[in-house]
């Protein structure tokens, strides 16, 4: 049996989600275009490229990439194949397991990936600076960078 307060929660609930949403769509729109006019690649490109970069040995199996980015396998494979045409990482078959492919990171692409962590740190803080002088969203922006704060876990502050 659902009581009212079950309803209530679960509106709030829905309530909250769709709000986190709205800002993650705002804040995702906002890196693409800055990332792909000032650097030449797309999000998901900079994330793989990220994860590589943060990898022990700049190198991971396809699938793993895949879970880190949130990607399925086909799309994973389809944006491994285009850092490799712009040079910033290759397929590597795994010598024990050669049903394994790894992505690997090349100079080119660590150095893309240091060109624009800048750009991607700066119009996020900026887009959820934005974001947060809004009124549906600031409760929502203010919510998060709190929690980022108690987890220990630094945040830009509003300039202004």
């Amino acid at each position: 049996m659902t009581t009212t307060t079950d309803a209530s929660a679960a509106s709030s609930d829905q309530a909250m989600w769709g709000r986190v949403l709205t800002l993650h769509a705002h804040v995702e729109r906002r890196l693409t275009q800055a990332l792909q006019r000032k650097h030449g690649i797309g999000l998901s490109e900079f994330r793989a490229l990220e994860s590589l970069v943060r990898a022990e040995v700049g190198e991971l199996r396809m699938q793993e990439l895949a879970d880190r980015i949130g990607l399925g396998q086909s799309s994973v494979t389809r944006l491994v194949g285009r850092l490799f045409s712009a040079g910033y990482a290759f397929r590597d078959v795994c010598p024990d397991d050669k049903r394994g492919v790894y992505a690997v990171i090349t100079d080119d692409g660590r150095k893309r990936y240091a060109d624009a962590r800048a750009t991607y740190a700066d119009v996020l803080s900026a887009a959820l600076n934005a974001a947060g002088a809004t009124p549906e969203l600031a409760g929502t922006v203010q919510a998060l960078r709190s929690a980022s704060c108690a987890s220990g876990v630094p945040h830009r502050a509003s300039q202004g």
